[in-house]
């Protein structure tokens, strides 16, 4: 079986392909013929070793994030062999990553496919959607009415957030750094959208509240920003965070009495805790997707496995819009 590895951190470059050997099913297991992937902030920090924590033993197999056809399943399964699917099962420690012809992964991390969607779509959707759905469903239980403010309007988890939120009957806000990408996030369900580089997060907390803060804040971006998101939510209000490394101040949440979560939605996997509650969100994701409710963004370059450093080079660049995303090309090589 092909496959694209690397055999050291380092840049996209030290992709390689190279032919692996297989193995039998466990119980509770699937064999998927992976169809596409899509490249998340997560797989380019384990390829450059910022990740090392959550990396995979080498010869390395990333990316999570897969959708493709079941070509095998264990006695019990409720999957069988033709059933198009979806997850996000792997590309950690313990797990073997989608970059390859067939990937063996947990049944529990999957649900089938959104049937209007083709297969490079439903790829971009596992991580980015159960990252959004843990932030504001799990964690923050936003509520019809409730003011929701999310940071990066055309990121990966920031668009399907907007999408979300809009459909939990929250008034949702969003910051951009272009009038195109403000564009974008309204015209996903954005009800208003920010232009962060010409207004301070005073002023837009003013406009938008009354000076009062937003119900809830999800920020998406990490860094600095998280220190923005700590200034705009309100006096008891939720704050959650999907990047939380670094050293921040925590005063302006403590002096508000506000709420901090931490979402990293890798620790099922990581854990083999709580898998099962992927799979559920991820068929509740593709009900939504199927009653029209949400939509990925790709964006406007598109790439194979066997061009999977140029999609790296794509993603790090900064330039993106939605989702990166990559077909799989090993059977033609």
């Amino acid at each position: 079986m092909k496959a694209v590895v690397i055999n050291d951190f380092g840049k996209p470059s030290t992709f390689s392909i190279t032919n692996l050997s297989t193995r039998e099913l466990k119980p509770g297991e699937l064999k998927i013929n992976v169809k596409a992937t899509s490249v998340n902030p997560v797989d380019t920090k384990v390829r450059s070793g910022q990740a090392e924590a959550f990396a995979p033993a080498f010869p390395a197999v990333l990316h999570g994030d897969v959708a493709g056809i079941v070509e095998e399943v264990y006695e019990g399964s409720p999957f069988q062999k033709g059933d198009e699917v979806y997850a996000c099962a792997g590309g950690v420690k313990g797990l073997d990553g989608a970059l390859r012809e067939q990937m063996i992964v947990d049944q529990k991390l999957v649900a089938r496919k959104p049937e209007r969607l083709s297969m490079k779509e439903a790829a971009a959707l596992p991580l980015v959607s159960i990252t959004a759905w843990e932030a504001l469903v799990d964690r923050m239980n936003v509520q019809p009415g409730q003011s929701v403010l999310i940071h990066g309007a055309t990121g990966g988890v920031g668009h399907i957030a907007i999408q979300l939120a809009k459909s939990l009957g929250a008034i949702v806000y969003t910051t951009a750094s272009t009038s195109e990408k403000m564009k974008i996030g309204q015209d996903l369900g954005a009800d208003y959208a920010i232009n962060y580089k010409e207004t301070t997060v005073e002023e837009y907390v003013k406009q938008y509240t009354d000076g009062k803060g937003f119900d809830a804040v999800f920020d998406t971006v990490g860094g600095e920003n998280m220190e923005k998101a700590f200034q705009a939510v309100r006096n008891g209000g939720q704050v959650a965070c999907i990047v939380g490394s670094g050293e921040h101040d925590m005063t302006p949440l403590y002096v508000k009495s506000a709420t901090y979560h931490g979402v990293l939605m890798l620790i099922p996997m990581l854990t083999n805790e709580g898998r099962e509650h992927h799979g559920e969100i991820l068929t509740s994701i593709a009900r939504m997707v199927d009653h029209g409710v949400l939509k990925p963004v790709l964006d406007e370059e598109s790439f194979t496995f066997s061009t999977i450093a140029e999609a790296h080079n794509r993603l790090e660049s900064g330039k993106t819009i939605g989702k990166v995303v990559a077909e799989n090309d090993l059977s033609q090589i």
